[in-house]
């Protein structure tokens, strides 16, 4: 299902080459958040008796997927870090490892809440706890943002 996800190619030596296949990992992510989300929404359509085995599968290869995107933006950092002498890049990769981890970790909270919500529709704080998460996201997507951008900018200001 997610295997373009797993194909990780050769780190490439040039910087710029490097710093746009940082952009394409981070792009990947998005991407496999989004299909996340979607996998979830589908598993929540077939409550009240969840297909858990087909959305524990989604888990499990969703979890590949951020692993091996992980690994690849790690060698990354690490190159940027060695090979081109720019502990300022690795360091905003650092920062953004951990709101990366955050974000996933909010983002499985979420579909917790959205699951206990459809569970129990008449619990109130079942709504409130979700748009606590939500807003815990939009924090989250904004520091990521924040994040991208100074890397932006520091990676070109050496070109």
């Amino acid at each position: 299902m997610f295997s373009y996800l797993f194909e990780s190619p050769m780190v490439p030596t040039d910087f710029q080459a490097l710093v746009h296949r940082f952009y394409a990992v981070q792009a990947e992510r998005v991407e496999a958040y989004r299909l996340f989300d979607e996998g979830h929404e589908a598993y929540l359509r077939t409550g009240p008796h969840y297909d858990f085995d087909h959305y524990r599968q989604l888990v499990h290869e969703i979890t590949q997927a951020f692993c091996g995107l992980s690994k690849e933006v790690l060698e990354i950092k690490e190159r940027l870090h060695q090979d081109f002498d720019r502990p300022d890049l690795s360091e905003h990769i650092d920062k953004l490892q951990k709101k990366e981890k955050q974000k996933l970790e909010l983002t499985a909270k979420l579909q917790l809440a959205k699951q206990k919500a459809q569970d129990h529709p008449e619990d109130e704080g079942c709504q409130e706890k979700i748009q606590e998460v939500k807003q815990d996201i939009i924090k989250n997507k904004e520091a990521l943002s924040d994040i991208l951008q100074d890397f932006k900018y520091d990676s070109e200001e050496s070109v």
